[in-house]
C-alpha cells in the first residue's frame, strides 16, 4: 500500500460518511435526504472495500451504487402533483432494483449501466426546470453527473492508468458537492437556513477527520497488508464522523439514557436544545416580507403537512407572520413558542373552511375534511391498520368516507387545493394583494371536476 492510498481513502471516507449522517440527521423523514445519504454511505463503504481489495468486484459495485441513490434523490426533487408522482416513484423503485441486479451481474465497464436511471432523472428535472428551486440546480447536478461518469468510467476501464486513488478521490468530491446541492435544495424548499447549521457541522466533521483520520491513515500505512487493521481504522473513523454529523440527535439519546428517571428535566433540556437548533435554521425575519406568492404557497402547504411536527414548524418562516407576532405579544419569544402559535393560526384557518351545519361529506366539505382530519388530526384513512380508539364520531365517519369513496391521489389533490385557500387567507394578513394565488383553480372548475 502506497502512502497515496490512505491519504486519499481516509479523508474521502470520513467526509462522505459525515455528510451522509448530517443529511439524515437534518430531517430523517425526507426521502430526498435519505437517497442522498444512501449514495454517500455506499460510496464510503466502497472506498473502504477498494482500499482493502483494489479492483475487486464488490468494491466496483459499491462505487457504482451512488448513481442509483443519486437518481432517487433527483426523482424526489421533481415538482410533481400527487397523481403524477405515484407512478414515477413506483417506476423509479422498480427500475432501481432492476439496475442494481444489472450492476452486480455485468462485468467491468458494463456496470456503467448504473448511470441510466440518473440520466433519466436528470432529463425529467430539466423538463420541469421552470418549477425547480434553486434555478441553477439542474445545471449543477448535470455537471457533477458528467464528472462522476467520466471518473467512474476511467476507474472501471480495463486499462491500467495507475491513478485509481485519485479517481476515487475525484468521485468523492463530486458526491460531496451533490450532497451539498441536495441540502441546499431541501433547505430552500423548506424555507430554512442552511449555512450556519452546516458550517457548525462541517467544522466538527473536519475536526474528526484530522484528529482521528490522520492517526488512522498513519496506522494503515505502518501496518500494510493487514485487512483487519484497515477495517478497524475505517470503523473508528465512521463512528467519529457519525458523532460529528449526528450531534443533536445523539445528544437527545444520551439525555434519554442518562436522565431516564427525571422526565421534567429531560423535557426542559430537550426544549432548550430544539430551540437552539431551530435558531440556526430559521430564516431572517425580514425575508418573509420579500417572498413571492408561489413560495408563500409552498411554505403554507409544507406547514400544513408538518402540522403535527412542532420541530419542523419551529423552523418555518411562517412563524414570523404578523398574526403570530400579535399572538406572542408580552410572552416569551422562543422558536417553539412561535411554532405553537403558528399551529393555532393554521388550526383556525382550517376551522374557517368548515361549512355551517352538521358534519357532511358533500362537495362543499371536501377542503375542510381533508385538512381537518388528515393534517390537523393527523389521521391516515388509507393505513392498513386503522385504530379507532379515542376518535370522535365525526372522525370515524370521515375516515370511513375517505377509505370508501376518495382515492389517495384525489385526497392529496384536494389537500393541495385546500392549502391554496388557506395560503390566500394568510397572504392577505401578511399584506399581500387580495387575489387568487398562482395555480389555484376556480371554484366552479373544481366543483365540476370533482362532482
Amino acid at each position: 500500500m502506497t502512502a497515496l492510498v490512505p491519504a486519499v481513502a481516509v479523508p474521502s471516507f470520513a467526509l462522505a460518511w459525515w455528510l451522509a449522517c448530517y443529511l439524515i440527521g437534518r430531517d430523517p423523514g425526507r426521502w430526498v435526504l435519505r437517497w442522498a445519504a444512501a449514495a454517500l454511505a455506499t460510496y464510503a463503504i466502497g472506498v473502504a472495500a477498494w482500499t482493502v481489495a483494489p479492483g475487486a468486484m464488490f468494491a466496483q459495485v459499491l462505487l457504482c451504487l451512488p448513481a442509483l441513490g443519486w437518481a432517487g434523490a433527483v426523482v424526489a426533487l421533481l415538482p410533481l402533483t400527487p397523481p403524477e408522482r405515484r407512478p414515477i416513484d413506483r417506476g423509479a423503485l422498480v427500475l432501481g432494483l432492476l439496475f442494481l441486479v444489472m450492476v452486480v451481474a455485468l462485468p467491468g465497464v458494463g456496470r456503467l449501466v448504473a448511470l441510466s436511471p440518473l440520466l433519466g432523472g436528470l432529463t425529467l428535472l430539466w423538463r420541469l426546470r421552470a418549477q425547480v428551486v434553486p434555478r441553477m440546480l439542474p445545471l449543477a447536478l448535470t455537471l457533477m453527473a458528467v464528472l462522476y461518469a467520466f471518473a467512474l468510467g476511467l476507474l472501471l476501464s480495463p486499462a491500467e492508468l495507475g491513478g485509481d486513488a485519485l479517481l476515487i478521490g475525484a468521485i468523492g468530491v463530486d458526491l460531496l458537492v451533490v450532497g451539498y446541492l441536495i441540502a441546499v435544495a431541501h433547505a430552500t424548499e423548506a424555507g430554512e437556513r442552511l449555512r450556519p447549521d452546516m458550517r457548525r457541522a462541517l467544522i466538527a466533521g473536519l475536526a474528526a477527520t484530522v484528529l482521528v483520520g490522520v492517526p488512522a491513515a498513519v496506522t494503515m500505512l505502518l501496518v500494510p497488508g493487514h485487512d483487519g487493521v484497515a477495517l478497524v481504522q475505517f470503523g473508528v473513523v465512521a463512528v467519529t464522523s457519525a458523532v460529528a454529523g449526528l450531534t443533536g440527535r445523539l445528544r437527545r439519546l444520551l439525555d434519554k439514557a442518562a436522565l431516564y428517571d427525571d422526565a421534567a428535566l429531560r423535557s426542559d433540556r430537550s426544549t432548550l436544545f430544539l430551540n437552539a437548533d431551530a435558531l440556526l435554521r430559521r430564516r431572517e425575519p425580514r425575508r418573509l416580507g420579500s417572498i413571492g406568492e408561489p413560495e408563500f404557497l409552498r411554505l403554507t402547504r409544507r406547514a400544513l403537512n408538518d402540522f403535527a411536527d412542532l420541530d419542523r414548524l419551529a423552523r418555518s418562516p411562517l412563524t414570523d407572520m404578523p398574526v403570530v407576532e400579535r399572538r406572542l405579544a408580552g410572552r416569551e419569544d422562543q422558536p417553539r413558542a412561535r411554532a405553537r402559535e403558528l399551529r393555532a393560526v393554521l388550526r383556525e384557518s382550517v376551522s374557517a373552511l368548515r361549512p355551517p351545519g352538521p358534519f357532511s361529506t358533500t362537495d362543499d366539505w371536501r377542503y375542510y375534511n381533508v385538512l381537518q382530519f388528515c393534517c390537523v388530526l393527523g389521521l391516515n384513512p388509507y393505513a392498513r391498520r386503522q385504530r379507532g380508539d379515542g376518535m370522535s364520531r365525526e372522525a370515524r365517519l370521515a375516515v370511513d368516507w375517505f377509505r370508501r369513496y376518495v382515492s389517495r391521489d384525489v385526497a392529496r389533490q384536494w389537500q393541495r387545493e385546500a392549502a391554496m385557500v388557506v395560503a390566500e387567507r394568510l397572504w392577505t394578513d401578511l399584506g399581500g394583494r387580495h387575489r387568487a394565488l398562482p395555480g389555484r383553480p376556480a371554484t366552479d372548475e373544481i366543483t365540476t371536476r370533482n362532482a
